[in-house]
């Protein structure tokens, strides 16, 4: 009898052992984490900013915990585009494939008066400022989305894209800024990129570059969007043509991409140009894709 209960427990320690792995044992990898951003088509808007109070992940069911070494920061979204990203740090996490993190932003809920300084807040080219509003309570934070895996005693880099321009709206004619952010979560060594120059842009307009798995765009994304949404709401992500007509959208799952080619003025909406189908991206690479308007 006293070797059967000896040999019951000792068949039962790797199983009391590997159901504490995932938070108390060394079983841990890094999990490196930036933030990046696709412009704001708006004109007048100067800067974006947003302050981070905590990063969390998901574990299980509705369980998230807080990275407890990251420490609050304010990031100007506007500055984190067409490629660049910031680093918010690198976290020890239990090995194993995760798929949201979620961030608390310091941001007043709408109704409520305007902070005297806010947390969230845009800048405009006259040198004012403006709170950013959030549709709920900010401790419930904003989920951003994407399957990685963090390998065990090794490190994954993964970026989250905030997207500035379906994240920031204006509520109707109050005059007031919602932040609604739209974050996807890309892992770094899986991500390529799609470049290129925009030629023959109408005089007196700008180019905007949205790009769309393939397929998946359709006329209706152009219509007039309800209030506090946006126009092609659907776009992975986008580029503004810069003066000499390049653009670059970074951050791309591999796979092809629809390019939709996007008229404006001063900031506005105007026309959908054309589009450019079946751009291929593959992991790690830059695909290149000049656009000559008038040839869509």
């Amino acid at each position: 009898m006293k070797k059967l209960i000896f040999l019951t427990a000792v068949l039962a320690m790797p199983f009391l052992i590997a159901s504490c792995s995932d938070d108390e044992t060394s079983d841990k990898g890094t999990l490196k984490l930036s933030i990046t951003d696709a412009p704001l088509d708006t004109d007048g808007i100067t800067a974006v900013n947003i302050t981070v109070n905590e990063v969390q992940y998901h574990i299980k069911d509705n369980e998230w915990r807080t990275f407890e070494e990251f420490e609050a920061d304010t990031f100007n979204l506007l500055e984190l585009t067409n490629g660049n990203s910031e680093l918010l740090g690198r976290f020890e996490l239990g090995a194993g494939t995760y798929t949201q993190l979620r961030f608390i932003l310091d941001a007043p809920e709408k109704g409520q008066s305007t902070p005297s300084n806010p947390g969230c807040y845009l800048e405009f080219e006259d040198g004012s400022t403006q709170a950013l509003f959030v549709p709920s309570g900010s401790e419930s934070g904003f989920k951003g989305t994407g399957a990685f895996t963090v390998p065990l005693n090794g490190e994954v880099a993964i970026t989250a894209d905030f997207d500035a321009r379906k994240s920031v709206v204006k509520a109707g004619t109050s005059g007031m800024y919602i932040l609604k952010p739209t974050i996807r979560l890309v892992v770094d060594n899986q991500a390529g990129s799609i470049k290129g120059q925009v030629s023959n842009i109408p005089e007196g307009s700008n180019a905007v570059v949205y790009a769309y798995e393939s397929d998946t765009y359709t006329e209706e994304e152009a219509a007039e969007p309800e209030e506090e949404a946006v126009r092609f709401p659907n776009a992975v992500t986008s580029s503004m043509a810069g003066e000499t007509g390049e653009y670059t959208l970074s951050y791309l799952a591999p796979g092809a991409y629809d390019l939709v080619v996007v008229e404006t003025i001063e900031g506005a909406f105007n026309q959908v140009l054309g589009t450019v189908e079946d751009v291929e991206v593959e992991s790690l690479k830059e695909s290149i894709s000049d656009i000559n308007i008038d040839e869509l």
